[in-house]
C-alpha cells in the first residue's frame, strides 16, 4: 500500500512538471514575402529572424530578409535565359551540390557580362513542412545562390531573393520525383526596361 503511494506521488509529480513544461522546440522565424505587409514585431529575438550561422547553410551571419533592391518594376523578367541552369537541393537542405557549380558559374558568367541587369533568385522547396518552415528553407536556399555567385565576381547588390516556400511546384506530383524536382533554385535574368 505505501509502495502504490509513492508510485502515484511520483507519477503525479512527473505529469505536473511534464504539463508545466510542455515540449520545448525553437519557433521559426517568418521570411517577409514582398508585397505583403510587414510581419509583426516581436521582443522575442527568436521569433522574427533566424540566425544564418549554420556553416551547412552557406551563407553570411544574418537575418532571413528580402535581399539586394527588391524592386524590380523597371526591370523586364526573362525567365527561359537562365532556365537552364536551375539547380537543385536535397531534402531539409540549403547546401549547393557540387554537381550545380557549373550551372552558377554560368549564371555569373552572363551577370557580369552585361552589368546592366540584375538577377532574381528564387528559392522553392517540396510540399512537406509548415508554411512557415518552407518559406525559411526557401530563403536560405535563394541566400546561399546570391552567397555562391557573389564569390564568382557577381556584385550581391545586382540579386535580389525570393522565396516561395511551396507555392510554386515545378512538378504537381506527390512523390520523391515530383518533390526534388521542386527543391530549387530559379534564376531570372532583369533587364532594365528602355527608356528608365
Amino acid at each position: 500500500m505505501k509502495i502504490n503511494a509513492t508510485v502515484s506521488a511520483l507519477a503525479f509529480v512527473l505529469a505536473l512538471t511534464l504539463a508545466s513544461t510542455g515540449c520545448r522546440h525553437q519557433p521559426i522565424g517568418l521570411t517577409h514575402i514582398p508585397g505583403s505587409p510587414t510581419p509583426p514585431v516581436s521582443d522575442n529575438p527568436n521569433i522574427n529572424t533566424i540566425p544564418m550561422n549554420n556553416p551547412e547553410v552557406g551563407v553570411p551571419s544574418t537575418s532571413i530578409a528580402e535581399t539586394g533592391t527588391g524592386d524590380l518594376s523597371n526591370y523586364n523578367l526573362d525567365r527561359a535565359a537562365l532556365a537552364a541552369y536551375t539547380i537543385h537541393f536535397a531534402y531539409d537542405s540549403a547546401v549547393i551540390r557540387d554537381s550545380d557549380q557549373s550551372s552558377l558559374q554560368s549564371v555569373a558568367q552572363q551577370l557580369n557580362a552585361d552589368q546592366s541587369t540584375k538577377l532574381l533568385v528564387e528559392g522553392n522547396c517540396d510540399e512537406r513542412g509548415t508554411e512557415e518552415y518552407n518559406r525559411s528553407l526557401g530563403e536560405r536556399r535563394a541566400l546561399a545562390a546570391r552567397e555562391a555567385l557573389s564569390k564568382l565576381g557577381v556584385n550581391p547588390d545586382r540579386i535580389v531573393t525570393r522565396s516561395y516556400g511551396k507555392d510554386k511546384p515545378a512538378d504537381p506530383g506527390h512523390d520523391a520525383a515530383a518533390w526534388s524536382k521542386n527543391r530549387r533554385d530559379d534564376f531570372v535574368l532583369c533587364h532594365p526596361k528602355s527608356g528608365v
